[in-house]
């Protein structure tokens, strides 16, 4: 029901995840995360958000993010019906897809990279929405709407597309947190809000709230 991707980009210690599917509300079911957990993407016909924070939680104590999958998915007899992926601070990647995941359903894998997807038409959406992201340029933020968009095109989920999302983070950034929750063209929706978001009044008072590496900025905003 849902294709999602999670990304670290070691240049600019940065994590983030995007997604999008053929339901509602992809963002408020599926991303969550941070730059002291890594991320998650916990989705499928019966998605768990307690699988996601759960599997955060592992992360922020140390563990890898495909230990802290396997030790979550194992504890839970309801697995078949579900899918996770997680990022951990460290970039490493870890995937689990229930075994009644609505076909085609499955995962890829590149350094710092992990795509999720199920209820898609084919196989060569997990292949496109990865190759998007390596082959886009402009930054991490950009690499994933690419993703999204390379999948869509490539068939994305099997419904249609009904709802978007993007989630970035980073101990020197405020978190950038998108959520189209319906429209008849999420991914339209998702670059023009991320446009408006980065640009323009916004994105100068973005520049002056706390990050986690500066806990107490607090200069003066001149709009």
């Amino acid at each position: 029901m849902t294709i999602s991707i999670l990304a670290y980009d070691e240049k600019s210690g940065a994590y983030g995840g995007a997604a999008t599917t053929g339901s509602l509300c992809v963002g408020g079911w599926v991303l969550r995360g941070d730059p002291e957990s890594g991320l998650s993407a916990s989705q499928g016909s019966l998605p768990s958000t307690m699988w996601g924070q759960d599997v955060l939680t592992r992360m922020r104590a140390g563990e890898t993010a495909e230990a802290a999958v396997g030790h979550v998915v194992q504890a839970d007899a309801g697995r078949d019906e579900r899918q996770l992926a997680a990022l951990d601070p460290a970039g490493g990647t870890g995937a689990f897809t229930g075994a009644n995941s609505i076909q085609t359903a499955g995962a890829r894998f590149a350094p710092g990279v992990v795509v999720t997807g199920n209820l898609l038409a084919s196989d060569a959406v997990l292949d496109a929405c990865l190759d998007g992201f390596l082959t886009g340029t402009g930054g991490l933020d950009l690499q994933l709407l690419n993703a999204l968009e390379r999948a869509s095109k490539a068939g994305g989920d099997s419904r249609g597309l009904l709802s978007a999302a993007l989630l970035v983070v980073g101990k020197d950034r405020p978190p950038l947190s998108l959520r189209i929750d319906h429209s008849d063209t999420p991914l339209d929706a998702l670059r023009a809000l991320y446009q408006r978001a980065t640009t323009g009044l916004y994105a100068e008072w973005v520049r002056h709230v706390p990050t986690l590496a500066d806990p107490e900025r607090a200069s003066p905003f001149p709009g």
